[in-house]
């Protein structure tokens, strides 16, 4: 019996490639210097493996900014706008043009517009876009998993290459714009199968002795629908005549029979599957009578959340599946990704609560006991064994009577009188101008907010700094133009996580960072018990914001799906009762919030489409439960207040239905790098309420035109009208600078000025 994982965080105990790559973006290091962070921490990681005890380590599981742009890159899959590759041996200058020319793909340029970025799957990852066409011609362009594989056999470590494989990188990929109706990037599929072998033979001639190919994509009803693509592409990389062994790796929920028949019918040797997303996985491997002579990789530790393992649960998870293949190999359920890296920088955590948690480097000593649980019969194993059972702690001291009752007298939450609110008529402004919260975070602010919370700085004068800086936010939009305003959030580290600090039930962690795109990091706070709210959170910054403009400013809450998709949830209770038990508590600052007069009050519920279910069968119990969540949250107010909500990076066209249902005013959606795709789900939908497509991209350093954004604008106003059309970034600014955020809400409002004209001019 053998333990692995799929993957492991790649930025760093300390954020250490975050840095790297923000000194290196900013001038103040060279291509150089970051490479070498990148080598030392590769080189750290398979460290960790090896003395955790781990027996099959993997390798190429590093990215600078995203491993599915690392794949279009090796493979050459690169639009033309963002030129060709550099010529020469990849160091000096050739190194510095290849780093521009992949940041670029990610971030953009002032004249090149960044690959889209959306979530990986229902995770609050995202991952940059491929763009394909029929003219797209793979060639092996790279060598990184070759060079990283010799990178760690240099150290004395054998490691496992890994992949995204060929059906999940065409399937997540789009036509680029120009390719033909209907095309579909699987059709490039036997050209990329090609291209694969090739490189499986290179790693075969450097010693390479397995390979994992991720297939997540098997996860989803689109995935499964194409088995036959599956299996003909396996077919063929498992045929060739010289290549390591091959393990298709698949998470995030079950595969189904079919694909799991289809693979069983290929060459590969492995297959991995997800017991922890997917448990019926096990009974699938049993109606189609296991995996006869193949190895059956076991995800019984949770890749995406920091609960320690039941390791009573998993060994019976584990023992029917010995006799369903030819070997059993213990791993978590997918990369360690997902979650921090390591439990032990957390000094300050309650030990009742520290006692149920496994970070990435526990979950590594976690599927080491289990294999070692199921070969050995040693004192020592079973020792450890017995330890691990008897230090998992019961949940029940994290549970609040009073919230439980509260919630149980509620009753049905009404939805509110549509024809009663300001937003439906009455005189307003047309194309009304926003933006979606936060302004940027200087290095001021984020030295304000650890100051004061290291005892350094008083309460007043925290509060003087705060209220200065809002001074000068609100000063700036009134002298931009905008309409509706924010307070910009100084005081809060994290959309999430200052809510957290705030409410029962939740605790914070000081290390535990977790990637969520390019060298943005988050700190995820853990929810371990019964949500309630001791007292107002917000309303004293958007009183005081309010009490400097005239104009109106918006309330800024975030909603209690996104709350929860952000977070690291309890897993000893449904889902949907723990959003209920959010929404309760910000029910209550809301009302809060309007009592005090603010009359816009905005419920970002970014992550609504995030955890939307992989599988059709199970998304209408999902959106029902997070849509009453919503609606208990802001159903509580009068016809005169305005809710807003805000959605960012994800794939909205499946439900348009549901974002209607939320029953909010105002709906702000990301529409910058997709090209406005969502007008045209809009216009399809019959869509009736307000709505603020993002007209520019403040996830790339570069300020878009006047005439960029004003061909946004007329593209939305094909499917809303203008009285229903609002004019925003498509995300908050805070990780922007205000040499970006400036000017390019300058060029905003002109074009909302230039185009507002030209309706009024024809009537």
């Amino acid at each position: 019996m053998t333990a692995t994982a799929h993957g492991y965080p790649r930025i760093g105990p300390d954020r250490e490639l975050k840095k790297a790559c923000e000194s290196y973006w900013a001038g103040r290091s060279t291509a150089a210097d970051l490479d070498a962070v990148a080598a030392r921490l590769r080189r750290d990681v398979w460290e960790d493996f090896r003395a955790a005890g781990v027996d099959e380590i993997p390798s190429n599981t590093f990215s600078y900014y995203d491993h599915v742009l690392d794949t279009a890159l090796l493979f050459d899959a690169v639009p033309e706008r963002f030129g060709p590759a550099p010529r020469g041996e990849g160091a000096g200058e050739d190194r510095a043009a290849e780093l521009e020319r992949y940041f670029t793909l990610a971030r953009g340029s002032d004249d090149t517009p960044p690959l889209e970025m959306t979530k990986w799957f229902d995770t609050n990852y995202h991952y940059l876009v491929p763009e394909l066409s029929p003219q797209t011609r793979f060639r092996l362009a790279g060598t990184k998993p070759l060079s990283e594989y010799n990178q760690a056999k240099g150290l004395g470590i054998e490691t496992r290459p890994v992949l995204v494989g060929p059906l999940t990188f065409l399937l997540l990929a789009k036509p680029a714009a120009g390719a033909p109706e209907g095309w579909s990037p699987l059709q490039l599929l036997d050209d990329l199968v090609e291209v694969y072998g090739t490189l499986l033979g290179e790693l075969a001639a450097a010693g390479a002795r397995q390979v994992q190919l991720d297939e997540p994509i098997l996860a989803t009803d689109e995935g499964r629908e194409r088995t036959a693509e599956l299996e003909r592409a396996y077919a063929a990389l498992g045929g060739r005549p010289r290549r390591p062994e091959i393990t298709v790796s698949t998470y995030f929920g079950s595969i189904g029979t079919a694909a799991l028949e289809a693979l069983k019918r290929t060459p590969v040797e492995r297959i991995g599957l997800d017991l922890v997303a997917g448990p019926e996985a096990a009974d699938e491997l049993a109606a189609v009578s296991g995996l006869g002579d193949k190895t059956l990789v076991a995800g019984v530790v949770d890749g995406r959340n920091v609960w320690r393992t039941d390791v009573s649960a998993a060994l019976a998870r584990l023992g029917p599946l010995l006799g369903l293949a030819r070997e059993v190999v213990v791993s978590t359920s997918c990369s360690l990704l997902h979650v921090p890296v390591d439990l032990d920088a957390e000094t300050d955590l309650d030990p009742a609560i520290r006692a149920r948690l496994a970070f990435a480097r526990q979950k590594l000593d976690e599927v080491v006991l289990l294999g070692r649980a199921l070969s050995a019969d040693d004192e020592a194993t079973a020792a450890q064994i017995a330890s691990a059972r008897a230090a998992l702690p019961e949940p029940e001291g994290f549970r609040d009577p009073q919230v439980r009752a509260r919630l149980d007298a509620l009753g049905e939450v009404p939805v509110r009188n549509r024809e009663e609110r300001w937003n439906g008529g009455g005189e307003r402004q047309v194309l009304p101008t926003t933006t979606i919260g936060s302004f940027p975070q200087t290095a001021e602010i984020r030295k304000t907010r650890s100051e004061h919370r290291a005892g350094r700085l008083s309460d007043e004068e925290y509060t003087a700094r705060m209220r200065a800086e809002i001074d000068s936010v609100i000063a700036l939009q009134e002298d931009i133009g905008l309409d509706v305003l924010v307070h910009g959030e100084p005081e809060r580290n994290d959309m999430v996580q200052y809510f957290a600090e705030r409410l029962g039930g939740f605790v914070t962690t000081q290390k535990g960072w977790v990637q969520s795109y390019g060298s943005r990091c988050v700190r995820p706070p853990i929810l371990y018990g019964d949500v309630r709210r001791p007292e107002p959170m917000t309303v004293d910054w958007a009183v005081y914001a309010q009490s400097r403009t005239s104009k109106p400013v918006k309330g800024m809450l975030t909603g209690p799906v996104t709350i929860l998709a952000w977070s690291f949830v309890r897993d000893d209770q449904p889902l949907a009762d723990t959003a209920r038990q959010v929404a309760l508590a910000l029910r209550d600052e809301v009302a809060d919030l309007e009592r005090a007069g603010i009359r816009h009050i905005q419920v970002d519920e970014a992550a609504l489409r995030e955890l939307l279910p992989l599988r059709r069968q199970d998304r209408q119990a999902y959106l029902d439960w997070a849509i009453g969540a919503f609606r208990l949250a802001t159903s509580g107010v009068g016809a005169s207040t305005t809710v807003h909500t805000h959605m960012c990076y994800s794939e909205f066209g499946r439900i348009v239905g549901a974002i209607e249902a939320l029953d909010a005013d105002v709906t702000s959606v990301e529409a910058a790098r997709s090209h406005m795709e969502l007008v045209d789900d809009l216009e399809r939908a019959g869509y009736r309420r307000g709505i603020g497509p993002g007209v520019y991209d403040i996830h790339s350093p570069r300020v878009p035109s006047v005439e960029e954004i004003e061909e946004s604008l007329r593209s939305a106003l094909r499917a809303v009208p203008a009285d229903r059309l609002w004019v925003n970034p498509d995300c908050g600014l805070k990780t922007r600078g205000y040499t970006e955020v400036e000017p390019a809400l300058r060029n905003m409002v002109e074009a909302a000025r230039r185009v507002r004209a030209d309706l009024a001019e024809k009537g």
